[in-house]
């Protein structure tokens, strides 16, 4: 199944690193214009020079002002994918204002501000679109020291929801992805430990973590016309974790 975005601009944010870089990768070679956006400057040096004709756009997506005007003139954008995200993991009884407040500015707030930009456009171009926010199997189900991430995941899956239901008339579909540990650098970074990593894998019916190619697939399924009857679906890319 051959999908391609030739003639079509997509924005991706969150795209320094990760899943978003891979997803700004593979859109390209799919033939979309592609915007990243990211609040690293350095990152997004390196990813031009990558993955040369990509537009760069450097902003802090947890400053709502900044965002607005950042993005304010970005013009026509046919795909979103709203994957910036922060993991600050504290106890529950630890939590601090400044972890929450960061936590739900980029994981949550971030989202509604870049896909009202977006929207806005594609409704006032009378073109459909697709969006597609990254959440996690953390919205599903409580994970020790994420009592906080797992909320603003949790949110996420319904601001997906919501989205769909009242953007759907408009012709934009808007789904997100609920990856398990992905094996980032971050992601190897923080379950190399094997008796940390061993209860995660252990519910995880295929036995290992998901690969960054194994989510961006499934992203660029969900925004291609291989999905069109495809809105308000959260989809499990997990191995099978939320099963057991």
């Amino acid at each position: 199944m051959e999908i391609s975005f030739t003639g079509q601009r997509a924005l991706v944010t969150g795209a320094g690193k990760g899943i978003g870089r891979g997803t700004v990768k593979a859109l390209r070679a799919a033939g979309a214009e592609v915007i990243a956006v990211s609040r690293s400057p350095e990152d997004l040096q390196s990813l031009a020079l990558e993955c040369p004709g990509v537009e760069t756009v450097c902003v802090d997506l947890g400053d709502w002002s900044a965002t607005e005007a950042a993005l304010s003139d970005i013009g026509a954008v046919d795909l979103l994918v709203n994957n910036a995200g922060v993991a600050l993991l504290q106890p529950f009884l630890d939590v601090t204002q400044e972890a929450f407040d960061r936590s739900f500015d980029v994981n949550v707030r971030a989202a509604v501000v870049v896909s009202q930009i977006v929207a806005r456009h594609m409704i006032k171009r009378g073109v459909g679109g697709a969006i597609v926010n990254v959440s996690s199997q953390a919205s599903q189900v409580a994970l020790q020291d994420h009592s906080v991430y797992c909320a603003t995941k949790g949110a996420l899956d319904m601001l997906t929801k919501t989205m769909a239901l009242e953007l759907g008339p408009k012709k934009i579909r808007v789904n997100c992805v609920n990856p398990t540990v992905v094996m980032t650098d971050m992601g190897r970074a923080n379950w190399s430990d094997a008796h940390k990593a061993a209860p995660m894998l252990n519910r995880i019916p295929l036995g290992r973590f998901a690969e960054v190619d194994e989510v961006v697939h499934s992203i660029l399924f969900l925004l291609s016309d291989k999905s069109t009857m495809i809105t308000g679906s959260c989809l499990p890319v997990d191995g099978g974790y939320l099963v057991t």
